[in-house]
């Protein structure tokens, strides 16, 4: 998101000294505002949810947009910068500061015009649009036409993100082969000859029951002639990818060697950590330390499973035997959906606070399957009684190791993504922005964590399971290794997928699939374990602080109960909470 703002308070700013109290806190909602008010500018989902409709239009990713939105984020960062806290509530300063954070990271990356890459592998501007129309619902005839218009919008977007990729071609700023191989079979998935067959076009079958037979079937005969109009820009965008971008790809996969490319580097690995200190030097160096104490603990369960053999035939022996292996797609879905409530009942010894809106478990939809991760959270919508999902990958079930389940799902599920997104949601008196923003570092950091929770809460029935959890998190050590190794250092694929093969119990298609993602989605993977550690730290200070006092439920809440916040503010809060709790 980003915002743009008309007006200049100069004049107010500088009579600050002279105003009544609260006037610092009235100044910063007069900036909210104007944030606010960008978001009606530029976003079709704001101006949706300000109309009680759907969004019928794709936003403008044009450079002449981003450069306007670029100049007024300036502006209105420093007007951010002179507001006085002198009289803030601990609430005010977390709007304030993660204000300045969302503003800063979109100034910093703006910089690099990174739409000139729209697409990271198992994401981007295709998968996007599948995206939206999976996640529609109806209210009524309005609603159906916006999306029909919408709909028929795809080929310009299509169109605009080729423009940009153009313009990448031109500069040097371009992909590496291997996510563009993955968007290119996602986007065949919507060149379909019917267009009942289409992914875009299942929410079109059954419409409200406020609109009248004769209209849904001329609605529906108008979204099949859009999705023709759609796939036709599909096609396009198809032939441009394979033929004029595919031979010119970069031919290393990390950053380093584009234009600014250290510079970027350097600046998606502080946003994504929310950590201005750490150098790539530095998250390679923990990320070392972490695969070599995972790997002790991970040496201590083959000794008691009593396997002889190496731990490369042990792992040999995880990646093949049947038995860590669902039977059918049924089966896999089974097996999470009983997990998933076997966590549930553990959560109220663990947090005081749940919350309200539930989630389901659900596969990946077919059509994208087959380059997505295992798994993920899809956030919910309160206000659309939308529950959040837990999507579950069934494509290619001999990739999908049981042992490996339990991790998951508290990753994806709860204590993990539903359960602090959805509470982040019912934040209440907190500007709009405060509800929807998603901190790599806090919300990855957090999930991770919860996989470490699932030892406590009794989630990993057995030693091979004990060991899927050490495996995952030995997934997220190795990604701070691989990352920088990729981007940082000029590592090849290879050496990229090397940390995982050598120490994780990751299939081989779960490898190909991670790695691909760290290279077209560059420092976001270093996240998950920078924030765990930090969680992990937090609660072993409160712990040694407090000691027979300490409260893990009441812990959590202080960690959470605020929404996602930076780490620096994470820090701040939980020790005010230590120092709160030893003066009693």
């Amino acid at each position: 998101m980003r915002i743009l703002f008309f007006s200049c308070l100069t004049a107010i700013l500088a009579a600050c000294s002279t105003t009544p109290e609260g006037y610092a806190a009235e100044d910063l909602d007069s900036i909210v505002r104007d944030y606010e008010a960008l978001q009606l500018e530029i976003s079709p989902y704001a101006q949706a949810r300000a109309n009680d409709t759907l969004p019928s239009e794709w936003a403008d990713i044009s450079p002449e947009r981003e450069a306007k939105t670029l100049e007024a984020l300036t502006d209105l960062y420093a007007r951010l910068g002179e507001v006085d806290t002198s009289a803030f509530t601990e609430d005010r300063k977390i709007d304030l500061e993660i204000l300045k954070t969302i503003i800063n990271d979109q100034i910093r990356m703006g910089a690099f015009d990174e739409n000139r890459v729209p697409f990271t592998g198992d994401s981007g501007f295709g998968q996007s649009i599948v995206f939206a129309y999976s996640r529609l619902r109806f209210k009524n005839e309005a609603d159906v036409a916006a999306s029909i218009e919408r709909l028929q919008g795809i080929p310009d977007y299509l169109d605009a993100n080729v423009a940009n990729m153009r313009r990448g071609l031109e500069t040097g700023f371009v992909s590496y082969k291997d996510p563009l191989e993955t968007v290119i079979t996602q986007m065949k998935a919507q060149i379909v000859e019917n267009p009942e067959d289409s992914d875009l076009y299942q929410i079109f079958k059954v419409l409200p029951d406020n609109i009248s037979a004769e209209r849904q079937a001329e609605l529906q005969e108008d979204a099949k002639a859009a999705i023709a109009f759609a796939v036709e820009g599909f096609a396009e965008t198809v032939d441009f990818l394979e033929n004029d971008y595919a031979p010119n790809t970069r031919d290393m996969p990390g950053v380093m060697d584009l234009p600014q490319g250290r510079e970027l580097y350097s600046a998606v690995l502080a946003m994504h950590t929310t950590r201005d200190d750490l150098t790539p030097e530095d998250v390679h160096e923990i990320g070392l330390e972490e695969v070599a104490r995972i790997r002790a603990e991970m040496d201590a369960i083959i000794e008691e499973v009593g396997f002889e053999g190496s731990f490369a035939e042990f792992l040999a022996f995880l990646r093949t035997d049947p038995q860590f292996y669902p039977k059918s797609a049924d089966d896999l879905m089974r097996i999470a959906a009983r997990i998933s409530k076997d966590v549930d009942y553990e959560m109220p010894k663990y947090f005081a606070t749940l919350p309200r809106l539930s989630y389901g478990v659900q596969p990946v939809p077919l059509s994208i399957a087959p380059g997505y991760t295992s798994g993920r959270y899809v956030q919910g919508d309160p206000e659309d009684g939308q529950a959040g999902i837990y999507w579950v990958n069934t494509y290619a079930l001999d990739q999908r190791p049981l042992y490996e389940l339990p991790a998951l799902t508290t990753h994806e599920a709860v204590p993990g993504h539903h359960h602090q997104i959805a509470l982040g949601q019912e934040l209440e008196n907190v500007p709009e922005y405060r509800r929807n923003y998603y901190a790599t570092a806090f919300g990855e950091g957090w999930g991770l964590y919860s996989e470490y929770l699932g030892r406590e809460m009794g989630i990993y029935k057995t030693p091979y399971e004990r060991f899927g959890q050490l495996s995952m998190e030995m997934w997220r050590a190795c990604r701070l290794v691989a990352d920088t190794g990729l981007h940082w250092y000029g590592w090849t694929r290879e050496e990229g997928e090397a940390c995982f093969v050598e120490n994780s119990a990751l299939s081989p298609l779960n490898i190909e699939t991670e790695v691909t993602r760290y290279i077209g989605w560059p420092g976001q993977a270093t996240a998950y374990k920078m924030g765990e550690l930090t969680i992990k730290a937090l609660r072993a200070e409160a712990e040694a602080a407090l000691g027979d006092d300490f409260d893990i439920r009441e812990f959590h809440d202080v960690v959470l109960e605020k929404g996602a916040l930076p780490l620096g503010l994470l820090e701040e809060r939980v020790r005010t909470w230590i120092a709160e709790q030893t003066a009693e």
